[in-house]
C-alpha cells in the first residue's frame, strides 16, 4: 500500500522513483519491441543484447584472440623452398610457412623440427633456442602438423661427425619468432603408414605424397593436351557447354535435376555430344573442352558416376582426320611427361570382327599373346559334347606358355585358378565349362587324347605346345559377334591376371595403343540397359548419331541395318579403352530415318532430338570427333588400377556415395515439397 500524499519521507521518495523507473522501463520495452519488428533495428537489437552478454565475450575469448592473431600473419619472404635453400646464405633473415613435423628436443633448452612448405614437397631443418624467450616456449607448445608461419635467421649446419651436409639440406633456421596458424588435433594419428577412410579423405590427401603428386601430374597433362590441340592448324576451341541439359535417350542412365516448376527436370549431360554437333552447324571448325560428364552406372575401377572427359570435334572432318590429332595428343604426352619411349604413329589397327576372333574382346591387351583360334571343325563330337549342351558350336582355343617347362607347376596354378573366387564364373558359364589340358611329352599323345591322334595333331601345328603349356579350350554359340567381349576372352585375361599376380608369369611392359575400328552400326539390345529408347530390338553400338562407314553401308540401313558397319573408332591401350569417337551423321533427314524408322523410337522421344535435327538441317556440315576419357589417360600413364588414384575426391563403390560430405543426402520435406515431389510409398 502507498504512503499517503503531502508527507515527505525518505521512503516515499524511493517508492516515486521505482514507481517512474518501472512505467519508463515498460513504455521503453514497448518501443524496443515495435522497432524489433523493422529487420534494420532488430539486427541492431540483436548485436546490442550480444554485447550486454559478457558471459558469451568470455567463453569466446580465447579462440577469438588466438585467431587475431592467425589472421594478421607476416607474409614468406620464400615461397619456394627449394630455391630457397639453393640461395641461401649465412645470417639470412627469413619468414616462412608451412607444416610443423614431430619436434626433437635435445635439452630444456634445445629443439628441432623439420618445417614442411606448403606444397609438402620441401623442408628445412628448425632450431629453437631457450634464449629467444616466449618465441621457445611458444615454439615447443605447437603441436606436429600444424600451419605455423616462422621468422629467423639462416644458419649453415655444422657437421655431425665430420660429415659434410649434402647440398640441399646444408642450411638451417634458428627461430626468432613462430606464429601458430592453427592447431592440429592430438587425437589424429598421422604417420606415413596410416590409411584414412573415405571420410576422411582430406587427411588422406595430405598424407600420402603420390596422391598429391597424381594431382599434379594430372594438371601437366591438362595443359600438354590443351597446348597440342591449341597448336594445331586450324587450332582447336575451348568451348564449355551446358551442365543443365534435357533428358535425351543415348544409351546410359541420366542424373536429373529437378526445378522448381511442376513437373520438370534437366538432366545432367552423359556426354557434351549434341552441343558439340550443334557447334558444327554453328560455324566452329574444331572444338574441345575438358567435360564434366555423368552416368547413372554402377562403378567399377575404372568408372565414376562423375568423370572428365578430353571432348572434341572437327567440321569438313572424317574419322581419319580425328586419329590422326589424337595420335598427337598421345605421342606429345609421352615424350613430354614420360620416362618412356614415345609411340610412333600411326597406331596399329583391328577390327572389331578381328580383335573379338583373336582375342575375345573389342579393347584387348595384345602385349602377351595368347591368340584365340577356331578348332571346331577339327574335333571329334563326342569331345565337343562334353564340353558343351550347343549342338553344333564354334568351339575356340589359346595357349598359355609355361616358362618353367614344369607340367605340375601348371597344374598347381590352374587348381588354384578355378578353386578361387575368379575361377566360378567360367565353371558355371551355361554354354559348358572351358576344357583345360596340360601338355606333357612324358604321357601318351602328350596329354591331349581326349583330342584324338588327328586333332592333336592339328593342334601341336597349331599352338606350337612345350612340356608344361596350357591349352584351354571354350565353346560359345555359332553366332556373330556381339558386345565387348567373349567367354574364352574373359577367361584368357582372367588367367593372365591371375599368372601375373601369383608370380608364375612376368608382368607385361610397355603400351600398345591400338585402333578397334569397323564395329557394327547395332546390336542387339540389352534388358540391362536403357537403350536409346526404341522398339525395334536394336539400338547403336555407339551413339545414334553415328554414321555408316561406307556408302554400302548406307544401302543396307534400307535392307539389313544389322549388317550395316559404323565408322567409329576406339582408341585401347593394354586392354584399356582410352576413348572412342565417330564420324557423325550430318544429315537431318537420314538422322531422322535412324532414330524413328530404325530404331523405331517413339514420336514423344523422337521429339526430344528436334533441337539437333534443327541444327543438321541449318546446312550443318559433314563432322567427325572423339572423347577420351581422361581419368582413364592420366590412371594409365601412372601406372593405377583406379581411377580414383587420380580424383582428387571420388565416389566410394557404395552406391556411387561421397563418404567425406555425406552425399547423397536425403531430401527433406521442404525440398520436396519446393520441387514437386513426393516419395514412391507416401
Amino acid at each position: 500500500m502507498l504512503p499517503r500524499v503531502g508527507r515527505y519521507s525518505p521512503r516515499l521518495h524511493s517508492s516515486y522513483i521505482e514507481i517512474s523507473n518501472y512505467f519508463r522501463g515498460r513504455q521503453a520495452g514497448l518501443r524496443t519491441g515495435l522497432l524489433t519488428q523493422i529487420p534494420k533495428y532488430r539486427a541492431f537489437h540483436k548485436q546490442s543484447c550480444l554485447r550486454e552478454q559478457p558471459h558469451i565475450h568470455a567463453e569466446h575469448r580465447t579462440f577469438l584472440e588466438r585467431f587475431k592473431k592467425a589472421v594478421e600473419f607476416p607474409p614468406a619472404t620464400h615461397n619456394d623452398f627449394e630455391v630457397f635453400l639453393a640461395q641461401a646464405s649465412s645470417g639470412q633473415e627469413a619468414i616462412l610457412h608451412g607444416y610443423l613435423g614431430h619436434r626433437a628436443d635435445l635439452s630444456k633448452k634445445l629443439s628441432f623440427v623439420r618445417l614442411t612448405d606448403p606444397t609438402m614437397k620441401h623442408s628445412v631443418q628448425l632450431v629453437s633456442f631457450a634464449k629467444s624467450g616466449d618465441a621457445f616456449e611458444k615454439f615447443r607448445s605447437i603441436g606436429a602438423n600444424s600451419p605455423v608461419a616462422v621468422r629467423g635467421k639462416v644458419q649453415a649446419k655444422k657437421a655431425k661427425g665430420g660429415e659434410t651436409p649434402e647440398k640441399s639440406d646444408a642450411w638451417e633456421v634458428h627461430v626468432e619468432d613462430v606464429h601458430p596458424l592453427n592447431d592440429f588435433p592430438n587425437d589424429i594419428l598421422m604417420t606415413p603408414e596410416t590409411v584414412f577412410a573415405p571420410e576422411q579423405r582430406y587427411l588422406q590427401l595430405r598424407n600420402e605424397s603420390e596422391l598429391r603428386d597424381a594431382l599434379r601430374f594430372r594438371a601437366q597433362v591438362h595443359n600438354v593436351c590443351k597446348e597440342e590441340l591449341e597448336q594445331c592448324q586450324p587450332a582447336f576451341v575451348e568451348v564449355e557447354t551446358p551442365l543443365l541439359f534435357k533428358s535425351t535417350p543415348e544409351g546410359a542412365r541420366e542424373f536429373l535435376v529437378p526445378t522448381r516448376r511442376r513437373g520438370l527436370a534437366y538432366a545432367l549431360p552423359q556426354s557434351p555430344q549434341q552441343y558439340k554437333q550443334i557447334l558444327m552447324a554453328s560455324g566452329i571448325p574444331r572444338y574441345y573442352q575438358f567435360a564434366r560428364c555423368f552416368r547413372d552406372e554402377d562403378l567399377r575401377a575404372d568408372r565414376q558416376p562423375e568423370f572428365t572427359q578430353l571432348d572434341l570435334e572437327m567440321s569438313f572432318a572424317t574419322g581419319e582426320d580425328v586419329m590422326k590429332v589424337v595420335e598427337g595428343v598421345i605421342c606429345r604426352l609421352w615424350s613430354t611427361l614420360m620416362n618412356e619411349p614415345a609411340p610412333s604413329g600411326p597406331f596399329r589397327r583391328l577390327s572389331y570382327e578381328e580383335a573379338m576372333s583373336k582375342y575375345g574382346s573389342d579393347k584387348p591387351d595384345t602385349r602377351y599373346g595368347m591368340q584365340i583360334s577356331r578348332i571346331d571343325y577339327l574335333l571329334p563330337v563326342d569331345l565337343v559334347s562334353k564340353i558343351t549342351p550347343i549342338l553344333k558350336p564354334y568351339v575356340e582355343v589359346f595357349k598359355i606358355e609355361n616358362n618353367d617347362n614344369d607340367p605340375a607347376a601348371m597344374t598347381k596354378f590352374l587348381t588354384e585358378f578355378l578353386d578361387s573366387p575368379a575361377g566360378v564364373p567360367f565353371n558355371s558359364n551355361p554354354d559348358g565349362a572351358p576344357g583345360i589340358f596340360v601338355y606333357n611329352a612324358k604321357k601318351p599323345l602328350c596329354g591331349l587324347q581326349p583330342f584324338g591322334f588327328e586333332a592333336a595333331e592339328h593342334i601341336e601345328n597349331a599352338l606350337d605346345p612345350d612340356h608344361g603349356d596350357l591349352i584351354v579350350i571354350q565353346a560359345r554359340e555359332a553366332a556373330p559377334f556381339t558386345g565387348g567381349s567373349t567367354a574364352i576372352g574373359d577367361l584368357r585375361r582372367a588367367l593372365h591376371t591371375a599368372a601375373v599376380s601369383s608370380g608364375f608369369k612376368p608382368a607385361p611392359t610397355g603400351f600398345e595403343f591400338l585402333w578397334i575400328t569397323d564395329f557394327p552400326l547395332f546390336s542387339p539390345s540389352s534388358d540391362t540397359e536403357p537403350g536409346q529408347g526404341g522398339t525395334a530390338g536394336i539400338s547403336s553400338t555407339h551413339h545414334p548419331f553415328t554414321a555408316p562407314k561406307t556408302a554400302a553401308d548406307v544401302d543396307k540401313l534400307l535392307s539389313d541395318p544389322t549388317q550395316a558397319i559404323a565408322d567409329h573408332y576406339d582408341l585401347v591401350v593394354n586392354g584399356v579403352e582410352l576413348g572412342g569417337g565417330s564420324r557423325r551423321i550430318h544429315d537431318a533427314a537420314v538422322q531422322e530415318f535412324i532414330l524413328r524408322d530404325i530404331l523405331q523410337m517413339r514420336p514423344e522421344r523422337l521429339a526430344d532430338f528436334e533441337h539437333l535435327l534443327d541444327a543438321l538441317r541449318a546446312g550443318c556440315p559433314p563432322h567427325a570427333g572423339l572423347a577420351l576419357g581422361f581419368d582413364r589417360l592420366v590412371a594409365i600413364m601412372l601406372g593405377k588400377e583406379s581411377v580414383r588414384d587420380v580424383i582428387a575426391f571420388p565416389k566410394t563403390g557404395k552406391g556411387g556415395e561421397d563418404a567425406m560430405v555425406r552425399a547423397p543426402s536425403e531430401m527433406s520435406e521442404e525440398a520436396l515439397e519446393t520441387y514437386h515431389l513426393r516419395l514412391r510409398g507416401d
